[in-house]
């Protein structure tokens, strides 16, 4: 989780416009395009944590 937070923290610290510019093309996606997003960044994740405890 504190990894997470630290990652999540990079792009408003380095790059603040981008994180505004990003955050308005979310809010413009639809609930199945978010949804995909979310579904695909859980499957990521996971995958990672297996490659690193397996």
């Amino acid at each position: 989780m504190a990894l997470m937070l630290m990652a999540e923290g990079l792009m408003p610290l380095l790059n603040p416009s981008a994180r505004r510019r990003l955050f308005g093309q979310l809010m413009a996606m639809s609930d199945g395009q978010l949804r995909f997003l979310g579904l695909a960044s859980m499957l990521c994740g996971g995958l990672l944590l297996w490659i690193v405890i397996g």
